[in-house]
C-alpha cells in the first residue's frame, strides 16, 4: 500500500532524513517512531505531497507521489502535528468545508460527515466555534477531518499530543478499529501509543532508519539473556552466591540493607526458564521467597538502547 525507497530530503546542506526505505501493508497500522527532531514530521509531508523530496521514491496505493500527486491525495487522510482547522468557523460548517474540497457528492455529504463526529466522538460540539474549544476536541475534528471520505490511508502525526487521558484512551481505540478498513502511519514520540496500537515499528533517528519489526520482535532482537527478578527474605551476598551456582545462571546482582529483603536480578541463558529451579534454591536454603518473575523487554529499553547507540 506505501512503498518508500531511498527517501532523503536536504534543507540547506543539512539531510532531514537520509537514504530511508519502508514498506506499509494494506490494513496494517505502522509506528513511526522517533525522538523529536529525528525526521518523522519531513517523512510524513514528503508521503503526503505536502513537500517533495529532494531524492528517493515514494508511492501511495500504487501512485507516485512526485508524479500522481493528486492521485494520492484522493486516497490519503492527513493529521498534521499541529491541526488545520479555521477557528472561525463552526466544526460542522468546517467538515462541510473540508467534505466539500475532498469531492464528497452532496448526497453523502451529511452521513459522511455525521459518521466521523459519531467516530472522534465529537457530536456534542457540532454547533460550537472551534476556536473556543478545548485542546482536546480540536485534535479530535483535526482526526475527524481526516477520515472523510473512508481514505484508504491515514497519516496521523502525533494525534493524541495535547490530550488529556481519557482522550488519549478513546484516540487510541479509535486508531486499533481502523485497522484493517485503512492503512495507518502514525507518527509519534510516545512510546506506549506504539506498544498498544501498531502492528509493526520502524525507528528512525537524525533521519536514518535505525531499526524495523513488530514490537515483540524488536525486543527478541535486543534481549541477550532471559532475566528473572526476585525478592528474598536473606542477606544479599549469600543470596548472589547461592543463585550464581544454579546451572545456565549468567550473573546475579544483589542488594539489600541487613535485616530488609535483597533485591535479586538474575540473568539465565538465553531461552531458559529456570523461575523452578530459582524457587528452590532459595526455599531449600531456609529463605522466604516474597516475590519471582520474569522481566520483559520493553519498547522503551529497545528505543533507549538503539538511540543511545546511535548517538
Amino acid at each position: 500500500m506505501i512503498e518508500v525507497e531511498h527517501l532523503t530530503k536536504v534543507y540547506n546542506g543539512r539531510k532531514a532524513v537520509e537514504d530511508i526505505s519502508f514498506r506499509v501493508e494494506k490494513g496494517e497500522i505502522l509506528g513511526f517512531l522517533g525522538p523529536n527532531g529525528a525526521g518523522k514530521t519531513t517523512t510524513m509531508r514528503i508521503l503526503t505531497c505536502y513537500m517533495p523530496a529532494t531524492e528517493g521514491t515514494a508511492r501511495v496505493a500504487g501512485y507516485d507521489v512526485f508524479e500522481e500527486s493528486l492521485e494520492v491525495r484522493k486516497r490519503i487522510g492527513y493529521l498534521p502535528e499541529n491541526p488545520p482547522l479555521y477557528h472561525e468557523m463552526t466544526v460542522y460548517s468546517y467538515l462541510d468545508f473540508v467534505a466539500r474540497i475532498k469531492g464528497t457528492p452532496p448526497s453523502k455529504r451529511k452521513s459522511h460527515i455525521d459518521d466521523v463526529m459519531q467516530r472522534t466522538n465529537i457530536g456534542d460540539v457540532r454547533g460550537r466555534v472551534i476556536g473556543r474549544l478545548s485542546k482536546g476536541y480540536k485534535q479530535r475534528v483535526g482526526v475527524a477531518q481526516a477520515l472523510l471520505n473512508n481514505p484508504e490511508v491515514l497519516v496521523l502525526d502525533e494525534p493524541t499530543i495535547g490530550l488529556d487521558p481519557k482522550q488519549i484512551f478513546e484516540v487510541r481505540s479509535l486508531i486499533k478499529h481502523l485497522a484493517g478498513d485503512h492503512t495507518v502511519i502514525l507518527s509519534t514520540h510516545i512510546l506506549p501509543e506504539v506498544s498498544m496500537t501498531c502492528n509493526r515499528v520502524v525507528i528512525i533517528n537524525n533521519g536514518k532508519v535505525v531499526a524495523m519489526d513488530t514490537p515483540e520482535g524488536l525486543a527478541n532482537q535486543m534481549k541477550g539473556a532471559e532475566r528473572v527478578a526476585l525478592l528474598v527474605d536473606g542477606p544479599a551476598e549469600a543470596v548472589r552466591e547461592k543463585l550464581l551456582a544454579v546451572e545456565g545462571v549468567l550473573d546475579v546482582k544483589a542488594e539489600g540493607i541487613d535485616g530488609s529483603p535483597s533485591k535479586v536480578t538474575v540473568e539465565c541463558r538465553l531461552n531458559t526458564d529456570l523461575r523452578r529451579t530459582l524457587a528452590a534454591a532459595v526455599v531449600n536454603q531456609g529463605w522466604g521467597l516474597l516475590e519471582l518473575r520474569g522481566i520483559s523487554v520493553s519498547l522503551e529499553d529497545v528505543f533507549i538502547n538503539l538511540i543511545t547507540k546511535e548517538e
